[in-house]
């Protein structure tokens, strides 16, 4: 009977829970389970994060699930780390070494000049491998893009501030709209600065009103009972007011 309850409990809620989400687990895994853990009827997103990234998650849940467009939409924010002197063919730390260079004289006033130009409105090309999605494909892992798709977008970087400089790694706040691609931006620095660079980590902390610092970890979530997830909700009437 209590089981049945929480089921009742749970099949009632809308809105979202903010996840911690760890590296090495696809977003569509979260989804799927939390899902079947907590026996939800309606799941879904506010964006994906790519298996190797971290950090704030946004699980929807009943009618809280028509909120994904609006969520995916918002600006958001990042903590990215980014590898000197080596270029990947997925732009990651993950992707097969296409070239190696020195950084040596890579200097933090190099870096600082070279920046602007990645701030503001930028145009970004798609790597090869991307998690853009495409027709007859999910969408959700790291896949080859066909060239007819890398077609240079227009996206906004607000803020790109260096927070740690150790070459060969070096640390950056990121303040952008959505469509901004990490590991393309990570590419195209290390290119400006001659050395070449790929994507170390990413951390995403923001997106829209939801901020990291509000989110459960994964594993602690899927600690929770009945009682304790439904206090996870946010209820979308407040939070999602334009």
């Amino acid at each position: 009977m209590a089981k049945l309850d929480s089921i009742a409990m749970l099949a009632e809620l809308d809105g979202a829970v903010l996840v911690d989400k760890p590296a090495n687990m696809a977003s569509h895994d979260v989804v799927k389970v939390v899902k079947q853990h907590f026996n939800l009827v309606k799941t879904g997103h506010g964006g994906t994060l790519e298996p190797n990234a971290t950090g704030l998650f946004i699980l929807l849940v009943g009618d809280g699930t028509r909120f994904a467009s609006d969520l995916m939409g918002r600006d958001r924010a990042f903590t990215a780390t980014i590898r000197l002197g080596r270029v990947t063919d997925t732009q990651d730390r993950e992707g097969r070494t296409l070239s190696e260079s020195p950084f040596d004289g890579v200097t933090r006033e190099a870096l600082d000049a070279a920046l602007p130009e990645f701030r503001g409105d930028i145009f970004q090309t798609p790597p090869a491998f991307s998690t853009i999605k495409m027709t007859g494909h999910p969408g959700y892992d790291i896949v080859e893009t066909p060239p007819d798709e890398r077609t240079a977008r227009l996206v906004h970087v607000y803020r790109l501030a260096v927070t740690e400089f150790a070459p060969p790694l070096v640390t950056f706040d990121l303040f952008c709209t959505k469509g901004v691609c990490v590991r393309a931006l990570a590419h195209d620095i290390g290119a400006a600065l001659g050395c070449g660079a790929c994507l170390e980590s990413l951390r995403r902390v923001k997106c829209g009103p939801f901020d990291v610092a509000d989110a459960i970890s994964f594993m602690d979530l899927l600690k929770l009972d009945a009682v304790g997830f439904r206090e996870r909700v946010v209820r979308p009437g407040g939070v999602y007011a334009q």
